[in-house]
């Protein structure tokens, strides 16, 4: 399943804490796929806090806590790492991180916990989600076998890569655009491991996010560069990705585009790619700036110029995507969409 909509049943399961519907969510894939991040964007954007439990760094009584006597009884002192009304707050998420990396007997201690939101006398707060994710036994990390009792405590979903989401989500986080046209022009790279080869470094969205760092650390140093990339998204990516980057000094002066001067789109793909790129992180800026109406007109007019259509829809649905309705307001939209419409995409 896509991000976007995974990211959206994490948001109802959240909000379902409210009416007492919640399920707790196992969430599937590879290594850095993002599924982390998508728990850690829900926590953000409801300002909760996300408690991450790492289960393969327990011991089985690292979770249900320590017994000590009082009179002639013993009880358990709760770890405070649980989510507590007093110290944390009413709502938030549990996160059970690298779940199947943990050995069965601390994933056995943890059924209760996810089952019946309780352990002993510890309960789980009424508006506290628990989710949870995990690699699969197929890609090369250090996992077990999910026993068939906890597996039946989660609804499961399969995180999957899915470029347009990453996009967005790299606009919106101010991923380096030259990053994002690389990825446009070569869509295969967002995602490419091979558990079979066992790779050290390889293209992933959470490495393309330190290709993006790297970019801005050792941009000026080409050799650096070169290795750095490498080092990031694996030696075959990073050689394309440093590539790539180097031929942008042919770019089109942007600058020239938003003040409507005749600037011609260029013949080479991925110069196209990359204007493209370049103008929607300028209307993005522009919509943070609001200075949207001086910057929005320009480039949907620069969209109707390119000559392959289908590129000018991909400007402008990532345009949408990154600055939402406000793309509609702007005059030039409508005769830009006459002209596109027999090309037109829909999500």
């Amino acid at each position: 399943m896509r991000p976007a909509h995974i990211t959206q049943i994490l948001e109802r399961e959240f909000l379902s804490t409210h009416a007492g519907h919640h399920t707790p969510v196992m969430l599937w894939g590879p290594p850095g796929v993002g599924k982390s991040q998508m728990v850690l964007q829900v926590g953000a954007r409801h300002q909760v806090p996300v408690i991450d439990i790492r289960l393969s760094q327990m011991e089985p009584s690292d979770l249900r806590g320590i017994p000590f006597r009082i009179e002639q009884r013993v009880e358990w002192a709760v770890p405070a790492m649980l989510p507590d009304v007093a110290r944390h707050g009413e709502q938030g998420i549990l996160f059970l991180d690298e779940i199947t990396s943990a050995p069965p007997s601390v994933s056995a201690a943890a059924y209760q916990l996810i089952l019946d939101r309780r352990l002993g006398e510890y309960r789980v707060p009424a508006g506290w989600a628990i989710f949870a994710a995990g690699n699969r036994q197929g890609d090369r990390g250090v996992t077990y076998a999910m026993p068939a009792p906890l597996a039946n405590r989660f609804s499961h979903f399969e995180v999957e890569t899915h470029l347009d989401d990453w996009v967005l989500w790299a606009y919106q986080n101010g991923v380096d655009e030259r990053v994002i046209a690389f990825l446009r022009f070569r869509p295969e790279l967002l995602f490419d491991f091979d558990p079979a080869h066992n790779p050290i470094a390889f293209p992933s969205p959470r490495s393309w996010e330190f290709a993006h760092r790297a970019l801005h650390k050792f941009g000026e140093a080409h050799e650096l560069l070169v290795s750095s990339l490498q080092a990031c998204v694996g030696p075959a990516a990073g050689i394309e990705a440093a590539a790539f980057i180097r031929n942008l000094d042919k770019l089109p002066d942007i600058d020239a585009i938003i003040a409507r001067e005749p600037v011609a789109v260029p013949k080479e793909i991925d110069l196209q790619y990359a204007v493209a790129s370049a103008l929607v992180a300028r209307a993005l800026r522009a919509k943070a700036e609001r200075k949207g109406a001086e910057v929005y007109g320009p480039i949907l007019e620069y969209a109707g110029r390119f000559s392959q259509r289908e590129m000018g829809v991909m400007l402008v649905s990532d345009m949408h995507r990154a600055i939402g309705q406000d793309i509609f307001s702007v005059p030039e939209f409508g005769p830009w969409a006459q002209a596109v419409a027999d090309v037109m995409l829909y999500d």
